[in-house]
This record gives C-alpha cells, structure tokens and sequence, in this order.
C-alpha cells in the first residue's frame, strides 16, 4: 500500500527543559587516574552537552598506517567502564584486566566530581586491592585521600540518586533483589556494554565485561519492566497486574498438566475395570456415563460370586477348620498316649521278671530263718542255745526277711496290675484311634474342599470388590479431573480479563510510548533522511524499534542506529523531566556493523543542536575510533584523544604486566 503523502512537516528534534534547568540533574565534572594519593596518571575534564574521546585512526590522516599505530587498546572502553566504576557499579575491568591493572597501580585510585542536582560530590574509588571507597558531597576528590581511614563506601551517593533522580516510588517499582540494585539497573542502560554491538534496545551489560551488574541475573521481561518503569510507563497497579498474571499462569500451566495426569489415570483404572469385570470395551459407553454401566455389571458379579455349591458350607470356613484342628490334636493325643504305654510296657515286663527271679531266694530265707543255724559253723541255732557256741553270737532276723519277702511280693502284684493295666488303655487307644484318625481325615477332605471352593469364591468376590472400590475411586477421580478443568478454565478467564485490564494499562501509558516515539521519529528522521520516519511501540512481545523508508528497514546498521537513536530520544524525554532517569548517556564506540559515516556524524550534529537550545542540560558522552564531525574535532568538544602507540598515549600511561 503506497504511504500517503504528510499534510504538515513533522517537527523536528525540539526539548523544552522544566523551567529554571540549567544544568543535568546528573554529570560528571572530571574524572581523573591516580598513580598513588596525589599523583595524577590523567585527567579528564569533562561538560554539560556532547563530550567526545576519540582514538584517532592514523589511516584517516591523509592515509598514513604508521608501523604499530592504530586506533584500537587506547583505554577508550576502560574510560567508560571508570567512568561508570565512579557512578557506583562494582567493577572496572574483566579480572585478568584488574589484576593487571591493580598490579601496576597498587596503590592507585580513579576519582570523579560528579555533580548531582547542584552539588559536587567526591567520589574515590581504589584501583587497587584492599583499600575503602569514597563518596562524600561538597567535597573535592583529592580532598579525600586525607581520609583514607575513614571510607564511607558509595552508599550515600547511590542513596542521594536515587531518592533525587529515580525517587523511592521508581526504585521500588524496579523488579530488582538487592539495595541500590535500581540505579545499577538504570546506569547499565546509560552506559551499555559495547560487547552487545547496540544489537538489542534491552542488551545494556554483556558477561565479558565481568560488572557484576544486577541486569545480568535478569530476564527480558524484567528489563522490560525496568525500562517502562525508569521512562514513567509503568505504574505500581500494572506490575501487581504483570505479577498476578505471570502467577495465575504457572497455575493455569499447572491446572492443565493435572487435568492432563487425571484424564490419563481416569482412562487406564476405566480400561483396568473393564479387564477385571470381563467386559468389552466398545460396550461401555465413553465419559462419565461408564460409571454407571461399569457399577452394575460389577454388582451382577458380585451376586455371582455370592452363590455356594450345594453340600458345601462355606458359610463358617473358621469352625471347620478349629474342628478340624481339635480333630488333628485329639489323634495326635491318642498317638501320644499309645506310644507311651507301648513304651513303657516291656519295662515293666522286665521289672516283673526281676521281681519273680528274687522271690525263691527271699522264700527260701525265710524258711530257713524258721530252723535257723548259725551263720559261722552253720550249726543249728537250738544246739547251739543248748550247748553254746564258742565261735559266734549272732542270731538270723527272722522279722527282716518276713517283711521283705512280703514286700517283694506286694511289688510283684503292683507290677502284674500295672501291666494288667497297660495293656487294658492299649487295647482301648488301639480301638479309639482308627474312628479318631477317619474322623480327622474326613475333616481334612471336607475343608480341603472348603477352602478350595472359599478359595475360588473369594477370589471373584475380591475381584468384584475391588472393581466395585475402583468405580467409587473412578468417580472421584473424574470429578477431580472435572474441577481441574474447570480450575484451569477459569484462571483462563481471568488471565483474559487481566490482560484486558493489561491493555487499559498500557493505553493509559501510551501517551509515553507516543512522545518517545515523536522524539525517536525526530531522531530518525534528522539522521536518515525526511522521507523516513521511527516509531516505538509496546505490545505483548515487548518494546519495538521500527524504521520505515519506503519499507520496514532491518539491517544489522540499521538495528544498531535503532537503539542509539532510542538511547537519545530516551534522553530526549530526561531533558524536559518526564522520565525518571539523568539525562546522562555514554556511549562505548557506537558505529557498529559498517554503520554510513554520513549517518554516523549526522547523529551527532542531532544532538549537538539540543546544545543550542538554551541551556544544556543533558551530558553525552562518546567513545570513538572514528573520526567525528570536523566541526567536533576540537574544544569544547573533544576532551580527550588517545592513540594506542607508544604506552604514553594510552588512558594510563603505561603498558600492563
């Protein structure tokens, strides 16, 4: 579609600064490089408006290539990173860069007078190791070298920026962890590492430079937020918005990665039940309507399982099984019983011999105590009463031998009872134990078959069972995979009415989006060429550069002439107060990916004219191999030119170890 011709001329690049502004509300005066405390290396002294340090390349002299000279390892992104070291970032240099330098200057410093809302502050900050950091107001930087045992750290300077400059209200608003993490947040935009080549509007500090800046555990979203915040387009009612969005998103994620689990859990125990009830799938209707199907034919189970074989009763197993227990211990008694007296009988067979073997001897001393003779001479006891006995006077004991043979044969009766006895119990366990043993083997068959039948029945009737629990767990289940689904859907519904409140939001806010961009099209437009034009806008995907000149332009030149000419239309808006960032800005090389030198030197001269308007009241500054404007190649303009040969021409005099 053929764009349609301009009625008006746009306006061209035009700040108008709050009234009474006569100077940046933040600028660095002076920066200088310590040796050690009273001997300067360098001093750069720095303005208000358009700053340049140049390292000259010798082909653009009248094509002089000198041997060993060139344009390049001046310190040109050393001055930057000093620079931003002295505005309270934690580190100057990558580490093999600061051990080199901390070697040669061991006790050395870098200084800056930076002065803030009207107020010189010191700022002294080692280049060694294991020395304090200054940062005092109203007072030199050289002053400070008196105080080296009283460091006061950056505190107070990074407190006084951010209550004068980004206010409490911003710095709070910054999606940042740590305290005075926003104003690092903001300085690593103003001072962007040229290791991202300007190739993204959100690449400001690249990990090669090893600065330890809050922005590099920080993700596009959240430098988004951080860059609507500091350019006054974000209020603290949208970051809630933002935040209860991005929450009720990884629930609704969460919501429907359950649903998914329990429609899985749901379809396997419903395909687990149809297995064990023996049923057909294609006959069991699909959703929740199977339940139904699925309860009934699990209940006509069950009554089949319930139905007993005729003469069998299964109905008290545990009584079956005691009788047959007490069945198996009364045979087992019997058995006991039997063995014992078995045992014990031809004991006392053998008791009764020995007791019948005694009995003659025990007879015939009892008769012979009757007509007793003496034991000596065997003399017959009445003689020897009648006529004496000279060899002995011992007399027989007739009672003794009567009493003991009386006893034998008390114990020979005992034994015969006993024995008689014995073998009355065997014959009666003999006939006790077959009827015992068959009435014990009946039992055994009778719950042999009992449990075998239980067996079998318990099975279906566990199986039904469980079926019949999996059903009741189904419903549950499907009614938790409902409200997982209904959970989901309406966090759908309200993520769709935030981000409809989003979008009132970012409307509200859009009257920022549109002044940058009219500063953003100036910018483009003075640059480029009249026929071209910028804009920026804000959609779900974030911040957008375009570049219209006869169609959307989008070269890698052209992507990084987007993000200086956003960086200075941004600056643009500090000048005139409607942003909460200094209207400060340094950029490291910015000529990038064969970016046209015209192109190149017209962006300056863009700037260079908001010197002209009044006061000037924003500080830019710019590192460069290429030569700048003619008309810039001298004071007031260029503050500082280095060359990378010899040594002493470099920012620090010296060559490293």
């Amino acid at each position: 579609m053929q764009e349609q011709p301009e009625l008006f001329e746009r306006p061209a690049l035009w700040v108008t600064p709050p009234a009474g502004a006569k100077q940046p509300a933040l600028w660095v005066r002076r920066l200088t490089i310590w040796k050690e405390p009273h001997v300067p290396v360098r001093t750069v002294e720095l303005r208000p408006g358009l700053n340049f340090v140049w390292s000259p390349d010798p082909a653009d002299f009248g094509g002089r290539n000198d041997a060993g000279a060139l344009g390049h390892g001046a310190g040109k992104t050393l001055f930057c990173r000093l620079l931003r070291y002295c505005l309270g970032e934690d580190q100057f240099a990558p580490e093999d860069q600061r051990l080199s330098i901390s070697a040669e200057f061991l006790n050395g410093w870098v200084s800056a007078e930076v002065v803030l809302n009207g107020t010189p502050w010191g700022v002294l900050r080692p280049l060694g190791v294991g020395r304090g950091h200054f940062a005092v107001a109203n007072v030199l930087p050289e002053q400070l070298f008196d105080r080296q045992n009283e460091p006061t750290g950056m505190k107070s300077l990074l407190n006084a920026i951010e209550t004068q400059i980004l206010t409490p209200q911003v710095a709070a608003l910054m999606p940042v962890d740590h305290p005075h993490d926003a104003w690092r947040v903001a300085l690593a935009w103003l001072t962007r590492d040229q290791e991202f080549r300007f190739d993204h509007v959100l690449d400001w500090r690249a990990a090669e430079s090893a600065s330890e800046s809050p922005t590099r555990s920080m993700s596009r979203s959240r430098l988004q937020e951080a860059l609507r915040g500091l350019i006054a387009a974000i209020s603290p009612e949208e970051i809630e918005l933002q935040q209860a969005i991005a929450s009720k998103t990884e629930a609704h994620k969460a919501k429907t990665l359950e649903a998914g689990r329990r429609q899985w859990a749901c379809e396997r125990l419903r395909l687990e039940i149809i297995r064990n009830l023996d049923l057909v799938p294609t006959d069991v209707p699909e959703g929740r309507l199977c339940i139904g199907v699925l309860r009934q034919a699990a209940s006509q189970k069950l009554a089949q399982a319930s139905r007993v074989s005729p003469g069998v009763d299964v109905s008290n197993l545990g009584d079956l099984r005691q009788r047959w227990r007490d069945s198996e211990q009364r045979v087992s008694e019997l058995e006991k019983q039997l063995a014992v007296l078995e045992a014990s009988l031809p004991i006392r067979e053998a008791l009764l011999r020995q007791y019948q073997s005694e009995l003659p001897a025990s007879s015939a001393r009892v008769r012979g105590a009757e007509v007793s003779a003496c034991q000596i001479c065997e003399v017959p006891i009445d003689r020897v009463l009648a006529q004496g006995c000279k060899l002995s006077h011992k007399l027989p004991d007739f009672d003794g031998l009567r009493a003991r043979h009386d006893a034998l044969v008390k114990q020979m009766d005992e034994a015969k009872k006993a024995i008689g006895d014995v073998r009355v119990e065997i014959t009666l366990l003999k006939q006790q134990l077959p009827p015992a043993r068959s009435a014990r083997d009946s039992l055994r068959q009778a719950l042999n078959k009992a449990e075998k039948l239980n067996e079998g029945r318990s099975t279906s009737w566990f199986k039904v069972t469980r079926s019949l629990d999996d059903i009741k767990r189904l419903a549950r289940d499907w009614d938790d995979w409902d409200q997982a689904i209904s959970a989901a859907a309406k966090l759908v519904a309200q993520m769709e009415d935030n981000r409809d409140r989003m979008g009132a939001f970012r409307e509200q806010k859009g009257l920022v989006f549109d002044r940058l961009s009219n500063y953003f099209d100036a910018v483009i437009r003075t640059v480029v060429g009249p026929m071209a034009s910028g804009r920026v806008s804000l959609d779900g995907n974030g911040v957008k550069l375009a570049v219209q000149l006869g169609g959307e332009r989008s070269t890698a030149a052209i992507e990084s002439l987007k993000v200086i000419a956003f960086d200075i239309a941004v600056m643009g808006m500090s000048m005139e107060g409607t942003t909460h960032l200094p209207a400060f800005l340094v950029h490291d090389s910015p000529r990038e990916a064969d970016l046209g030198l015209s192109v190149y030197h017209r962006l300056f001269s863009t700037v260079a004219t908001l010197e002209a308007q009044e006061n000037s009241v924003f500080q830019y500054i710019v590192t460069t191999t290429t030569q700048p404007p003619a008309q810039f190649q001298k004071q007031p303009w260029l503050r500082l030119e280095l060359r990378g040969s010899p040594s002493t021409e470099r920012l620090l005099r010296c060559d490293l170890p």
